[in-house]
């Protein structure tokens, strides 16, 4: 106990580091799982950081690895660490971090992409809504594999406030390479918007916290990488299903470099797509000939509004599919040059 009567805060006790731990387990980074090992413990709290104040929280760790920023978690002083990490090999010395630091780790072999964080924590953490963040937390160094895919399906969870935000806004502060992490947070008319602009920051407040270069890596990749944090907003920008919006979104982005009306005609069937493209843009009062990423989230939530509405009234067009309807004129144009072949044939 400390002179003040409070309890000291917690500090692992002497570990072998975390480069001992790589070699006394033979612990090889797979690049088949775009595996990157950081070693350095000071970049490691830096990360750990940006999630804000970590005392008595409860934090998930995705892909701990060798357990560089496990150790920078524990020394927070958090209450639980829930460590999900789908390769075998890294179990024994997250073990052995476990070991350090009694009842504090929970390790879950396992994909983070099936796993159930919904059940991961104690139901009294949950908050409402709308208000703070409940003392839940996300941190991760993604591998660059999965971290596209993982951030659109939490941030899915975010929309419909289920998975690891059943206990409220819950935070997340992630690792991307540089360019995603410029795409996350890229603003209105920069080269970088894109469909992850639109799809992250209509849900969240995204921040690009800082850039660690790639020779801070084993093995060194031949990218940067970001940290970046997500804080759940109160209201989304954009007050539609997700699928919804991440249909128009994606569409719209489907021709960057061309007129926004090319991505808006190609959510509608080709015998009525000049029509209903304009009257799509025309209800959201969405200039045609502006490009995709001059849109702003505003754009973007009057082109939903417009389609879900346009949606309503014609039940059939949301799934409609543009390239389904693509392959059906091939095979059609395929069919009629086979019948004219055999025709010709027998004249």
């Amino acid at each position: 106990v400390a002179a003040s009567g409070k309890m000291a805060a917690f500090r692992l006790p002497p570990l072998p580091t975390v480069r001992e731990i790589i070699k006394l387990f033979n612990l090889r980074a797979q690049k088949q799982l775009s595996q990157n090992f950081l070693l350095d413990l000071r970049l490691t709290d830096k990360i750990v950081r940006q999630a804000g104040k970590l005392k008595d929280a409860y934090v998930c760790e995705v892909g701990p690895g060798p357990g560089g920023i496990t150790r920078s978690i524990l020394n927070a002083d958090v209450a639980q660490l829930l460590l999900v990490e789908k390769d075998t090999r890294f179990i024994p010395g997250l073990q052995m971090l476990s070991e350090a630091a009694p009842g504090k780790v929970h390790i879950v072999h396992g994909d983070i992409l099936t796993y159930k964080m919904e059940r991961a924590f104690p139901k009294h953490l949950q908050k409402k809504w709308k208000d703070d963040p409940p003392n839940v937390h996300i941190i991760g160094n993604l591998p660059f594999s999965v971290s596209t895919p993982l951030i659109i399906r939490w941030l899915e969870n975010v929309s419909n406030r289920d998975g690891p935000f059943v206990y409220g806004r819950t935070q997340m502060t992630l690792t991307f390479q540089k360019e995603v992490a410029e795409r996350l947070t890229a603003a209105t008319g920069s080269k970088q918007r894109s469909r992850l602009s639109i799809m992250s920051q209509y849900l969240c407040t995204v921040q690009n916290c800082f850039t660690i270069p790639g020779r801070a890596f084993v093995p060194k990749p031949e990218v940067d990488v970001s940290v970046v944090h997500f804080t759940p907003l109160v209201q989304p920008k954009i007050q539609q299903p997700f699928k919804l919006v991440e249909r128009v979104v994606k569409s719209v982005f489907q021709f960057r470099r061309k007129y926004c009306y090319r991505g808006v005609e190609i959510l509608f069937p080709e015998a009525e797509r000049l029509e209903k493209s304009e009257q799509m843009l025309m209800l959201a009062d969405v200039d045609p000939i502006l490009r995709p990423a001059q849109l702003s989230i505003l754009h973007f939530k009057n082109l939903c509004d417009a389609y879900r509405k346009m949606c309503d009234e014609d039940t059939n067009l949301f799934s409609y599919n543009y390239r389904e309807e693509l392959k059906q004129k091939k095979r059609t144009r395929k069919k009629g040059y086979l019948e004219q072949s055999e025709q010709g044939d027998q004249l």
